[in-house]
């Protein structure tokens, strides 16, 4: 089940927006060729897509597993034989709100908040089914009420809303807002052969597929040519790998050494070719090009998150609903080059998780008490308990952690991070269970973890830059580890970390590469310049278009001195945010690419786009004001403020930035509120409370001032601003300047 109603998504928006500002496009195109001889082959026919029931002809078994599968049953048709909901005139009442599910045949029908909508198709089978009705333009939107499809006697067989709060029409989240609309949020992992066909200049999608639900083809590619080649191979033009655009199966195998108690992998390394198919729709991820086929390289296509501290733990244990990728590739398993079906059944899905990890790990050595500590046939002597702990997304949604670690009660007990043993001895504490960990393992030596690195970078401890950079260039730690090092590297400005960049630009793994152009942000423009500028011919597309964000700012005469592969790098990129112009944060992203190449009327175009498309988005309205200030018309951006905050008056950003605006011009004591709302509204923001705070010291209450450093000090005891403030406020502060 994978959609978009769950905790987590106000923080996922918000995400969203800064990728959008990290896009790319379309696949570039290839250098044209030298004419053919007469007796040149003729080109290979483009494989298209022919429908799972092609495939089933020959591959019965499968097709059989397959066919009551998530995958299958991702989506489908309104229907008896799909909706797995009462709709016998039942009704559902959320913070006021009442919801009434009705038939009449095969019409299934919400009635909701004054109007009634057919159901059109189902998402998902286990634990919830969600609905989708049909919206304005082309458009599906993903009901807020869904159905749980457990049992009763297990709390299922009732419907319930999958948000926690009351949300009103006009929030963001509501389910008639772009955030849930299906066609951009959720369509391409629950059909096959997705295409968007956003109209921008009719904002209509014309959006097509080839098949309801995640069929044969979405993770073996068009199945045509292997059609065409399975009746006789030997004749076919095109063999290669049987006609299908990615060899997956059993190419390797895991075996025993003499005396090991792990297998090892023949032969050693994986070529990523599954990986790639299944992270997909398997991470946490924004598209950044259209046309992606199984075969086809993943960053490519798709720009993953790394273990950002609104997704992830400072362990790297999932948070918000990331899936499983992010969570795999920080495995030792994933080093050893296990593949995803090699523990989960590619056409059911299923899994037996204790006896798939038999199938490496020595039962004899493993499943005993010796190696896990607990009582045979236990909970805890469950292999997943310790090395799989779980998370509940959408209320009910149990989803395992992917990462299979070593269980660290200590961080836990330290840092505050997740403690496995806390499943089932929650109230003895961390402390305990680090304690008794520690004596089972006795003088066997810890591990080295990236924890507390990343967690002295979320505190901004003072010596996190130099930790940082040596996680950085620590190859034994996980890529995507080592990436979120860098990423981190960009708010911190140290010469020290300067090598660190350096060789991160050049490793082999294309998210390291990716995560140290980030870190070029407080380079100043020489440097950028000449460590960027070698990534727009980066292999990978995700690395190019970084590159691209990086050097967009530089002056048109350092644009012109790039070159052709400037010019083919920064197309992609504009392609990628084209591809979503249909989001707001797409089109906020293309407003500041048009502002940083200088074409202010362009991005002002983009920004009130963003707003057309979404009102209630605030980077719109807060960079459409910033604008209006860079063109000297504050007076407009106060304007746009005012109607933003009219919408949305909670919004702290926006309260911010009327303040700034305020101040600028002359209206202090106004100013004063906006800066009170934001402070109060957002604490997680430091820079609100500094500001705010300044404010009030430059009007003359100094006391105040430092009342709201200190308050913010105890929330971020770290941040240098704050820490420079209560020096500057405090009572020799007059003395300290004399």
């Amino acid at each position: 089940m994978r959609a978009i109603h769950r905790p987590g998504l106000r923080r996922r928006l918000a995400w969203l927006a800064l990728a959008a500002l990290a896009c790319g496009g379309e696949e570039r195109a290839a250098a044209p060729s030298a004419p053919q001889a007469a007796s040149a082959a003729p080109p290979v026919e483009k494989a298209a897509y022919v429908g799972s029931a092609a495939c089933a002809e020959c591959h019965a078994a499968e097709s059989a597993r397959w066919r009551d599968s998530d995958h299958a049953l991702a989506m489908q048709k309104a229907s008896a034989a799909s909706v797995r909901g009462n709709f016998d005139d039942v009704a559902l009442q959320h913070f006021g709100v009442s919801s009434r599910f009705v038939r009449n045949g095969e019409r299934f029908a919400v009635e909701t908040e004054g109007a009634s909508h057919d159901v059109a198709y189902t998402l998902g089978v286990d634990p919830l089914q969600q609905l989708l009705v049909e919206g304005p333009r082309g458009r599906l939107q993903a009901l807020d009420t869904a159905w749980d499809t457990r049992p009763k006697e297990r709390g299922g067989a009732r419907w319930f809303h999958l948000q926690r709060d009351a949300i009103p029409p006009h929030d963001v989240l509501h389910w008639s807002r772009p955030s849930h609309t299906w066609n951009a949020m959720c369509a391409d992992c629950h059909v096959t052969d997705y295409a968007k066909g956003y109209i921008a200049a009719e904002d209509r999608y014309a959006s097509r597929w080839s098949e309801l639900g995640v069929g044969c083809e979405s993770c073996h590619g068009p199945g045509s040519q292997h059609v065409r080649w399975a009746p006789d191979p030997a004749r076919a033009a095109n063999a290669k790998n049987m006609g299908l655009t990615v060899a997956l199966g059993p190419e390797h195998a895991f075996r025993f050494a003499e005396g090991a108690a792990i297998a090892h992998r023949e032969p050693a390394s994986s070529d990523g070719a599954e990986i790639d198919v299944c992270a997909a729709c398997h991470a946490r991820r924004g598209a950044i090009a259209d046309g992606w086929q199984a075969g086809q390289p993943f960053l490519d296509y798709y720009r993953p998150a790394l273990l950002d501290a609104d997704l992830y733990h400072a362990d790297g244990q999932i948070d918000d609903e990331v899936y499983e990728w992010g969570s795999f590739v920080q495995s030792r398993m994933f080093a050893a080059g296990v593949t995803c079906s090699d523990c989960h059944d590619p056409h059911s899905l299923h899994v037996d998780a204790d006896a798939v990890c038999a199938q490496c790990h020595r039962a004899e050595v493993f499943a005993t008490p010796a190696h896990h500590h607990h009582e045979e046939g236990s909970e805890g002597a469950r292999c997943v308990s310790c090395h799989m702990p779980q998370r509940t997304y959408m209320q009910i949604d149990a989803r395992r952690d992917h990462s299979f670690r070593v269980p660290r009660p200590d961080l836990a007990a330290s840092l505050g991070t997740p403690d496995a043993c806390a499943a089932c001895h929650s109230a003895r504490g961390a402390k305990w269970s680090a304690e008794t960990v520690a004596r089972w393992r006795g003088d066997k030596p810890v591990r080295a973890h990236f924890a507390a690195v990343l967690d002295a970078a979320r505190r901004g401890e003072p010596d996190a830059g130099a930790l940082l950079a040596a996680l950085a260039v620590d190859t034994s730690q996980p890529a995507i580890a080592r990436a979120t090092a860098l990423r981190e590297l960009a708010s911190r400005p140290d010469r020290a970390a300067v090598p660190s960049i350096q060789a991160g630009l050049q490793d082999p793994e294309p998210l390291v590469r990716m995560a140290a152009l980030e870190a070029l942000e407080p380079a100043p423009p020489e440097a950028r310049q000449q460590l960027a500028a070698p990534l727009l011919r980066d292999p990978v597309r995700v690395v190019r278009l970084e590159a691209v964000r990086q050097l967009a700012p530089l002056p048109p005469d350092a644009h012109a001195a790039l070159g052709a592969d400037w010019t083919r790098a920064l197309a992609e990129y504009r392609a990628a945010l084209a591809r979503d112009a249909d989001r707001p944060e797409s089109r906020v992203g293309a407003g500041l690419l048009a502002l940083q190449l200088g074409d202010l009327a362009a991005a002002q175009r983009e920004y009130e786009a963003a707003l057309r498309i979404e009102p209630y988005y605030r980077p719109a309205s807060v960079n459409l004001a910033d604008l209006h200030r860079m063109a000297g018309h504050d007076d407009e951006g106060v304007k746009v403020l005012a109607e933003a905050l009219q919408r949305d008056p909670e919004g702290a950003e926006l309260h911010h930035a009327m303040g700034l605006a305020l101040v600028r011009a002359g209206r202090h004591q106004e100013a004063l509120a906006h800066f009170e709302r934001a402070a109060k509204s957002a604490p997680e923001q430091a820079r609100f409370a500094y500001v705010y705070a300044v404010a009030l010291h430059g009007t003359g209450n100094a006391k105040q001032a430092m009342d709201v450093i200190q308050a913010a000090l105890a929330l971020h005891p770290n941040d240098a601003s704050l820490r420079q403030a209560l020096v500057d406020f405090g009572p020799h502060a007059d003395a300290q300047s004399r």
